[in-house]
């Protein structure tokens, strides 16, 4: 049986974007999938979810054929039926909404099952030629994005390769060990190498945090008052670097000022931390000249997220660590790739005066909520790829109540019969990224990537792309981008974009893009039109939901606060098998994490009677989920973890955690608010069912 070791990209939603190098046998499966060693950032090492991807891709429960509902919304009956009838019915049913209700009737939704650019993105096109309803992509970075930009003011930052040369690590708001492994690899090289140090700042002891030589596990939500204690402590102890500020930021002496009364004990009482821990993480921070605070996107899960985003980066702005290779701080580097996606997303047919509603809400959105649907009709019409918004989005019962309306057509085009694959009314059945082409660019490095078709899809499957030209077809829709194969629009995509075309990339393997290192450093100037970094922050100029936002870095005490009633705080965190709802499906991934369990302080559980693996409920107003305990001291007594997005399926009673997440749209301009819950919580003695409600 003949073997070939070919090259790919992976395509998952993850900063990493490993380059891999994939088993072919026999030109039709897939064997060993290993990261491919040249490649400078990820440098051979993949996660070991990917690793095993043959198992995926080959699964027994894959969709292979277009699917027609027979019984009722959610009963998960369905008959196979031909590609034609799937295609005509759902173009059908999308021209009845917009010929009866408008256009804006009709909302394409998508989001990062897969990040290649062209199946990925390329919904947009069809949006925008349609005049269908826009998205706002909010429920992954929307906080972090607005947070960085305020002081940065673009998105790049110091070489992530160079986490390798400092001689401190700070990773804060992100687990690594779980949701970007090649982080960890850069940071062994720089302790095996260096004896660097590392600093780990989360709510809980992750795998992160287990080999940190420090961890300060703090109040979810209380980042910003670390954040001002670390630089109220620079300015008092003489490590503030004036001539830099005086050079490269807005205000220092306002600042200096505002943080006067931001010290470690005002920190302590709000973070919970000791004031000896947060004087020992500030005294070594600020000796360190190569110090690199890794940003993760823990912050984008919170309601002050943007505004505690903004006063870590303004850290080394104070000490003015961003002069030292090694230093500054990073989130994404995904501004220096200069895209032109007008042939991908029909940029030239877009028309931004057609409503524009938040994906985080969907729930919000499907039940007729007017703070989303403006003077707009109702949905009624409704395509979904790359995602699964009925487990994954906030509020899962009210989302499912609006995927259940009588009048709304459902589409979902899906690898396997995911819970919201379960609510439609036509499923089609999706390839994965070794079946198409795409084009990827890294958030965490600086390569661009072209992922090839390596095999064949299973049966009828096909691409987001072939998928979009077959309704395109139908509807009427012309754009030059519904003519083109996936790869004709890479090739053209990067040309325009100023990269070398698809051939050479191919070639090469990868473009590193990043840039040079004054300008990554922003010795050259941050973003903002005066080149300065900005502490004061202006909100207002970023979105509409800035009341109340503090101008310069401080604590903002809008988060769900712990009451009397609900005196837990619940951190809904990313697990190491699974990525959002992808690799659920896995027999391997399910057996390593076990089940949905919630992570306990022994002090807490004592106080209520829980046992360890007993049952125990958690709830609040929006719903109540049961999960079995286990005691974990690496986290204040009054949180509580919950790891992963398991189906609501795998949850007794069939209610998962996203039930009890607030849709609440975290300013200034939106997000979900995952790790920003407040719950109580009581031992259960018998697995009893419970209400959907």
């Amino acid at each position: 049986m003949p073997t070939a070791t070919l090259a790919s990209a992976c395509p998952h939603d993850c900063p990493s974007t490993c380059a891999l190098e994939v088993e072919v046998i026999d030109g039709a499966r897939i064997g060993a999938v290993r990261g491919a060693p040249g490649n400078s950032y990820t440098d051979g090492v993949i996660c070991a979810k990917v690793a095993r991807y043959a198992e995926r891709i080959h699964h027994p429960d894959r969709l292979t054929h277009p699917l027609l509902r027979t019984g009722p919304k959610g009963s998960g009956q369905f008959r196979r039926i031909g590609w034609d009838e799937a295609l005509d019915r759902v173009a059908d049913a999308f021209t009845a909404a917009a010929a009866r209700h408008g256009p804006e009737a009709v909302w394409p939704y998508y989001f990062a099952g897969t990040m290649g650019l062209v199946q990925r993105d390329g919904i947009n096109r069809l949006r925008h030629v349609m005049r269908y309803s826009r998205q706002s992509n909010t429920i992954c970075s929307m906080v972090c994005e607005v947070g960085w930009m305020a002081g940065v003011g673009r998105f790049t930052g110091p070489d992530p390769r160079e986490m390798a040369k400092s001689d401190l690590i700070v990773v804060w708001g992100t687990n690594p060990v779980n949701t970007q492994v090649n982080v960890m690899t850069h940071i062994a090289r720089a302790r095996k190498e260096r004896g660097a140090k590392v600093v780990v700042v989360d709510p809980y002891r992750t795998g992160t945090a287990q080999v940190a030589d420090m961890h300060l596990a703090l109040r979810p939500g209380t980042d910003g008052a670390l954040a001002c204690a670390v630089m109220h402590i620079a300015f008092r102890d003489g490590h503030a670097d004036r001539a830099f500020m005086a050079a490269h930021a807005d205000c220092p002496d306002a600042l200096e000022a505002h943080l006067a009364t931001r010290g470690p004990d005002w920190a302590s009482t709000i973070t919970g931390l000791p004031v000896a821990d947060i004087e020992a993480f500030a005294r070594l921070y600020c000796a360190t000249e190569r110090a690199y605070i890794r940003v993760g996107y823990g912050f984008s899960r919170l309601r002050n997220g943007a505004s505690n985003l903004h006063a870590v980066t303004c850290i080394p702005t104070v000490t003015g660590k961003w002069k030292h290779e090694g230093g500054g701080a990073f989130w994404n580097n995904r501004g220096i790739y200069h895209w032109d996606k007008t042939l991908i997303e029909g940029l030239d047919a877009r028309d931004t005066s057609i409503r524009e509603m938040d994906m985080s809400r969907i729930g919000a959105v499907l039940t007729g909520d007017r703070r989303e649907l403006g003077d707009g009709p109702q949905v009624h019409a409704i395509i979904v790829q790359n995602t699964n918004p009925v487990t994954v989005a906030p509020d899962s019962n009210k989302v499912r109540r609006g995927f259940l309306r009588d009048d709304l057509f459902v589409c979902v085009h899906e690898q396997f019969m995911t819970e919201t694959a379960a609510v439609a009314d036509v499923v089609l059945p999706a390839t994965m990224f070794m079946e198409h082409d795409d084009l990827y660019q890294a958030g965490g490095h600086s390569h661009i990537q072209i992922g090839p078709k390596l095999i064949e899809p299973p049966g009828e499957c096909r691409s987001n792309h072939e998928v979009l030209q077959g309704l395109a077809q139908r509807l009427g829709a012309r754009h030059p981008g519904f003519e083109m194969t996936a790869m004709q629009i890479i090739d053209a995509t990067l040309r325009a974009s100023g990269w070398p075309g698809a051939e050479e990339v191919l070639q090469r393997r990868w473009i590193d893009a990043q840039p040079p290192f004054e300008d990554a450093h922003f010795l050259t100037g941050f973003g903002h039109a005066d080149k300065k970094f900005h502490f004061a922050a202006d909100w207002s100029r970023i979105g509409p939901h800035h009341q109340g936002m503090p101008s310069l870095p401080d604590h903002m005490a809008i988060i769900d606060e712990s009451t009397r009633e609900r005196p837990f705080r619940l951190v809904a965190a990313p697990a190491r098998q699974f990525l959002n709802t992808s690799f659920t499906e896995m027999a391997s991934s399910r057996r390593r994490e076990g089940r949905p369990t919630a992570l306990i302080h022994p002090d807490a559980a004592a106080s209520l009677g829980i046992t360890e693996g007993g049952l125990v409920r958690l709830g609040n107003a929006l719903g109540e989920v049961l999960v079995h305990a286990r005691f974990f001291d690496g986290l204040q007594p009054g949180v509580v973890v919950v790891e992963s997005i398991w189906p609501h399926s795998a949850f007794i009673g069939g209610i998962g955690i996203n039930a009890l997440i607030s849709d609440d749209p975290a300013p200034p301009l939106g997000g979900a608010v995952f790790h920003d819950t407040a719950v109580w919580m009581r031992a259960e003695a018998v697995a009893l069912p419970i209400a959907a409600e």
